[in-house]
């Protein structure tokens, strides 16, 4: 049986986005108070480590993350070469997501359908069939907040965003 820590880091690497501890502890199958512990060793283990990855608490909830001295690295290895449209079409999968492609191209018009693609193939936004297997969800991944450094956001955006309907 892996150790909780373990566990935890490889549910924080899969979900690739932040997730409260309430949520880590569902999904590591125990109480939330195990799952604080568990995530308190798992960032000092972290903490130890001379990596290029750290888990770090956000406005959001815990994440595994590119340590900040590495982010030239995202900038110099990744680079986006979007236009417009594709940028304003993920922008609207960030604020919204997880959307629907329907509900997207409904907001953003059928542009949308050449821009998910490009998105996809970037690494920015992962595409999941829905359950009645009629579209699909859209939401941003990891890489599009290590890219764009959401997490440096200030809190208070990050508020207005979530009070939008």
């Amino acid at each position: 049986m892996p150790r909780l820590a373990s566990k935890i880091e490889a549910i924080l690497y899969l979900k690739a986005q932040p997730l409260t501890v309430t949520e880590i502890a569902e999904f590591a199958a125990c109480d939330r108070e195990t799952a604080e512990e568990g995530l308190m060793e798992l960032m000092a283990d972290y903490a130890h480590r001379e990596g290029a990855l750290e888990v770090a608490e956000t406005p959001n909830g815990y994440t595994l993350q590119l340590r900040e001295t590495y982010h030239h690295l995202v900038q110099t290895l990744v680079p986006a070469d979007l236009g417009v449209g594709a940028l304003r079409t993920l922008a609207a999968i960030a604020l919204r997501g997880p959307i629907s492609q329907t509900e997207l191209v409904e907001l953003r018009g059928s542009g949308a359908y050449q821009h998910v693609p490009e998105l996809v193939e970037l690494g920015f936004v992962r595409k999941r069939r829905q359950s009645d297997g009629r579209s699909y969800w859209l939401q941003v991944t990891n890489k599009f907040h290590q890219y764009f450094q959401m997490h440096q956001l200030p809190q208070e955006f990050d508020q207005h965003v979530k009070a939008k309907p």
